[in-house]
């Protein structure tokens, strides 16, 4: 549409261009100066202005055989007339001369404009590149931090689990081991008694002033009736058989000694060794005791700093989100802008381009016209002239 409107002016401007060329050619200025001051007929006079009216229609008609425009009508049909003045031409002509000033008041404003206007599109369209590069950078720094809390809880996580697989596995070692050294202990407590019991047997015999007699305890009812039936039988007469005759008298072996030596070496190596157990039984149990305090306290700080950090994750997980939000939001409105700014260039472009041309050539027009309106004005002033003297002549 914009295109049509300024075919539409090229060719109105060239159509009263021909005309004003018509009017101001030096033909048409020597044939006013022989008619209009002169005293000759109105005969010739009419002759010779119709001859200028024909010219510039012919040159009207051109135009208006391309395009038809009201304007180019009226001026037509003013010089097309049987009156012998030319108002309705100089007032379409004064009119046209205030259109083009109206039309160059109108690109002069377009113009700056179409200048203020684009500078402060492309300086928003550099603000909000600027804005995006920026969230953009933000973006990135945000998800870098936000993968690398997450590869923390990972690790935190891990650490937990292989807190608490140690901790198992520590249990049921310390379990087996403590299960180890009881059985060890009550067969080393066997051994012991074993051996006292060994030992003690041997002084009663050899030593008796070193024997221990176990301490009494109550029978129970089958070993006191065990008993009182021994008793009965012997004093019903059944006395036990007598007993050879002693070869001589006898002599308590000296070796004794050795053995019963023997038996304290190994009492006091059972004991050593039931010492070192229990020693590292006990140093075994403080060590699993300190290993689960520590397993404890190490776990409740992993499992802390995973609350924290998730807490931290979700922080940055809503800042990204906005952060993307808005990366999206200044993504649509530079788009915007740059349709915008194209839209301006598609409408300002064209004049910006032409502008100076459009005013020179308007410019020119103007003076052309008013040049052409002084002619006729002048033409029509010497018009009435001779028709005044004619009729003062009769």
């Amino acid at each position: 549409e914009y295109d049509e409107i300024k075919k539409t002016r090229s060719e109105e401007l060239l159509a009263l261009a021909d005309t004003i060329k018509v009017l101001n050619s030096d033909d048409a200025l020597e044939m006013f100066k022989k008619t209009l001051p002169s005293g000759e007929s109105l005969m010739q006079l009419e002759t010779s202005t119709r001859a200028t009216r024909h010219q510039a229609l012919d040159r009207l008609h051109m135009v208006m055989k391309h395009h038809a425009d009201p304007r180019l009508d009226l001026i037509a049909l003013a010089l097309s007339g049987k009156k012998q003045n030319f108002d309705k031409v100089m007032k379409l002509i004064d009119e046209m001369v205030q259109n083009l000033k109206v039309e160059q008041t109108d690109d002069d404003a377009k113009k700056a404009f179409c200048e203020s206007e684009i500078d402060k599109t492309e300086d928003k369209s550099k603000d909000q590149q600027r804005n995006i590069d920026g969230l953009a950078t933000d973006i990135d720094a945000e998800q870098g931090k936000l993968g690398k809390l997450q590869g923390e809880v990972v690790e935190l996580k891990q650490a937990v689990a292989d807190t608490d697989k140690a901790v198992q596995e520590q249990t049921e070692q310390r379990k087996e081991e403590h299960e180890e050294y009881t059985s060890t202990a009550a067969s080393d407590n066997a051994a012991l008694e074993l051996l006292e019991f060994a030992k003690n047997r041997l002084n009663k015999f050899y030593s008796p002033e070193q024997y221990k007699a176990p301490p009494k305890r109550q029978l129970t009812e089958e070993e006191e009736i065990y008993e009182n039936y021994s008793f009965v039988q012997i004093h019903r007469g059944h006395a036990a058989p007598e007993a050879p005759e002693a070869p001589g008298d006898y002599k308590k072996s000296s070796k004794s000694n050795g053995v019963v030596a023997m038996i304290d070496l190994l009492r006091e190596d059972l004991k050593k060794e039931m010492q070192k157990d229990a020693f590292e039984e006990k140093e075994a149990q403080k060590d699993y005791e300190k290993f689960m305090d520590d397993a404890a306290r190490k776990r409740a700080t992993d499992s802390k700093a995973i609350t924290q950090k998730q807490e931290v994750i979700a922080d940055v997980e809503t800042e990204l989100h906005e952060t993307k939000g808005e990366h999206k939001t200044e993504l649509k409105a530079l788009q915007d802008t740059k349709e915008y700014e194209h839209n301006l260039h598609m409408s300002c472009d064209w004049l910006s381009d032409n502008f100076d041309e459009r005013k020179q050539a308007r410019t020119e027009e103007i003076e052309s016209l008013k040049k052409a309106r002084d002619v006729i004005n002048g033409a029509d002033y010497s018009l009435v002239q001779a028709k005044a003297s004619q009729f003062m002549g009769k």
